[in-house]
């Protein structure tokens, strides 16, 4: 909360890093951007008034689906 008022003061809006993810969204955060941290990046998290309530750590995935089992090209001969 200091970080926010003193960015509405100085009239600046920089991202806000934190590791801390279960921190509550109150309607003072609407408007800003955080760096919120998923385990080993930062993830950019812009707050609008739909997150009024929630967690920051719901809008940064701490894991990445990178797909189900690869095809592999299998050599195929006959016998």
């Amino acid at each position: 909360m200091i970080k926010i008022n003193r960015q509405k003061e100085n009239g600046r809006k920089e991202p806000i890093k934190t590791w801390a993810r279960s921190s509550q969204i109150p309607p003072e955060f609407v408007g800003h951007t955080f760096q919120v941290h998923d385990g080993k990046n930062f993830i950019d998290v812009y707050i609008t008034e739909a997150m009024v309530g929630h967690r920051l750590g719901e809008f940064a995935p701490t894991r990445r689906f990178r797909g189900h089992g690869r095809i592999v090209k299998r050599i195929i001969t006959k016998t």
